[in-house]
């Protein structure tokens, strides 16, 4: 999957998926560089050579909803929320009810230092300054409210749609945080993708004082600098022809043929 390539070369310890492929028979998924642990439509990769410990905390969501509590080498503790919220699919149909909300939220939040992310489709100005019709924010701007959390984002859009042959963007796969934590998280995002969703990258740093403010600016991973005005230009035409062809690639979910799966695979 190309979000697990992407979490070796940017050599993140953790990748959080929302609707994961699926295995089928014949086909298993595997990566030699994460361990892969699966909930219902999300999907936690942990690296395996990672130096943080991970313990999976059963919060329930019905698989929606995955909450690992993480130890760092020097003892600091945080819990990492990884989420899909929308509705339930029965036989390739959506219905009433988004499992993600079940979960027990109280329980979940009790933890000072959290950071949760995931595709929440949920449409609100709150966080998306080019927002549609405000839609399915309910849940979240209550969350957000009740236990003082703000997103992490920068109203840079993460979700592209294509119809009638009008493409639109909007921001709808991001990580929100307790306050507290806010200025040790920087994001990145990456639209370069064969997926109609950009993939985020976010960082954690711990060493900068307790309510010091932090640049939300990414230093760690910009190797602008060093590339010369013929390079810059390369890359960009790179990632614009890249997001052209795989615009018109098919998005594949559970009910993609194994054909299809071997197709794609073989275009990548």
């Amino acid at each position: 999957m190309m979000a697990l390539e992407t979490g070796i070369v940017w050599g993140a310890d953790v990748v959080m998926l929302q609707e994961p492929c699926v295995e089928r028979e014949g086909y298993n998924i595997s990566h030699p560089g994460y361990r892969l642990i699966r909930g219902g439509r999300t999907m936690t990769a942990v690296r395996r050579d990672t130096h943080l410990e991970f313990s999976e905390v059963d919060k329930g969501g019905d698989g929606d909803v995955q909450e690992f509590d993480i130890r760092y080498p020097l003892g600091r503790k945080m819990r990492l929320v990884n989420v899909y919220d929308q509705l339930r699919q029965e036989g390739g149909v959506r219905s009433q009810g988004r499992p993600a909300q079940t979960a027990r939220w109280s329980e979940i939040m009790e933890q000072e230092k959290i950071s949760l992310g995931g595709d929440w489709n949920a449409h609100s100005d709150r966080w998306d300054p080019q927002c549609p019709p405000k839609r399915d924010a309910n849940f979240l701007e209550n969350l957000m409210d009740e236990y003082d959390l703000i997103d992490a984002m920068d109203g840079e859009e993460t979700h592209s749609n294509t119809r009638n042959g009008e493409t639109s963007g909007s921001l709808i796969d991001f990580f929100v945080t307790k306050a507290s934590m806010a200025g040790r998280l920087e994001t990145s995002t990456d639209l370069a993708t064969t997926s109609d969703h950009a993939v985020v990258c976010a960082q954690l740093r711990w060493d900068e004082g307790e309510g010091a403010k932090v640049s939300r600016k990414i230093t760690g991973w910009d190797i602008d600098g060093l590339k010369s005005k013929e390079e810059e230009e390369n890359y960009t035409k790179a990632q614009k022809e890249w997001k052209d062809k795989s615009l018109k690639r098919p998005v594949l979910d559970e009910k993609s043929s194994g054909d299809e799966l071997q197709r794609e695979a073989e275009w990548i």
